[in-house]
């Protein structure tokens, strides 16, 4: 039986969204595998995470040392290759930390290593088949692993359905088998990015706009359509790269993260580092002119058309209702 086991993280003791989505990963990867969770950490976070994880996981491991305070990846990998047991598969998520964490763990635990992992097609003997994004999306690629001596693997957020809680779980420490967790690098201070004048983190209704916006003067559009729809204007980066709208504004792994409960994305292709900022599982309207665009792989609601026509048609219509 496959042994999967999933890295928890999360912020100001709430677990990232993509906590949710690993039960599915791996039920894809093998549909008998063993899953544990395993949360890191320091103080009463990594507690109320690993228990809220109970309702996920039939099988929860904590590790709590005053090292983890902050996620430290070269900390946090001694800690895992210490505690999961040789020829296991590490799920962990494809963001800033786990691109840090995962290489480093593989080189460890002497397994695979897979990357931006957006699908599995399952285990056969010890080959796993999984699908990769490149080129912004705009090309599949199939891989296999061979996971005979294990893998650890990132898996992009968003990519899986969420799991429903069920579990039923239980929680086991496994602190004292962390080892030594000294390290050469330390944390120093967080510091915060600046909010601008609208802080789009807080919006229930983005409208995004992307380079189909064509040019600066054309953002009014969008103002008139977020005005009309009670919303916020955010981005993608090519608009603040251009200058045309504060870092504040920007969507994705470089910019803010957001959890509105609709997201309009106006012109933008959909790369993952775009998407790796939307989480929550939002209504996504996506309008681009190329049908193509990635972005309609995730969208619920996708329009073939320039946004420039686009955009003042809805702004009517939503000023009539």
């Amino acid at each position: 039986m496959t042994q999967i086991f999933a890295y928890i993280s999360f912020q100001n003791g709430v677990a990232d969204d993509i906590a949710m989505e690993y039960p599915t990963a791996a039920a894809k990867i093998d549909a008998g595998a063993s899953l544990t969770a395993v949360v890191t950490g320091s103080g009463a976070d990594p507690d109320k995470v690993a228990n809220e994880m109970t309702g996920l996981y039939k099988e929860v491991i904590k590790i709590d040392n005053a090292e983890l305070a902050y996620p430290n990846a070269e900390i946090v990998r001694k800690a895992l290759a210490n505690v999961i047991p040789a020829g296991s598969i590490v799920l962990a998520p494809h963001s800033t930390f786990g691109m840090d964490l995962a290489p480093g763990l593989s080189v460890k635990m002497d397994a695979a290593y897979g990357a931006d992992i957006v699908d599995f097609e399952g285990v056969d003997g010890s080959l796993l088949k999984a699908s990769r994004q490149e080129l912004g999306g705009a090309v599949n690629t199939h891989v296999t692993l061979d996971v005979s001596s294990g893998a650890v693997i990132t898996v992009r957020p968003g990519s899986f359905a969420a799991a429903e809680g069920s579990a039923g779980g239980s929680v086991t420490d496994k602190s004292d088998a962390a080892g030594d967790l000294s390290a050469k690098r330390k944390f120093l201070e967080v510091v915060q990015a600046e909010v601008g004048d609208v802080d789009i983190t807080k919006s229930d209704v983005l409208v995004s706009i992307g380079r189909g916006i064509g040019e600066e003067e054309n953002i009014e559009i969008a103002e008139d359509l977020a005005k009309a729809m009670k919303a916020v204007v955010s981005c993608s980066r090519p608009i603040v790269d251009a200058k045309w709208l504060e870092k504040g504004r920007q969507v994705g792994t470089s910019g803010k993260t957001v959890k509105p409960k609709v997201y309009m994305a106006m012109g933008i292709s959909g790369s993952f580092q775009h998407m790796g900022g939307i989480k929550g599982n939002p209504y996504i309207v996506a309008v681009n002119k190329n049908p193509k665009a990635p972005i309609f792989q995730v969208a619920d609601l996708g329009i073939v058309e320039d946004i420039i026509d686009f955009m003042p048609a809805l702004t009517d219509a939503v000023n009539e209702l």
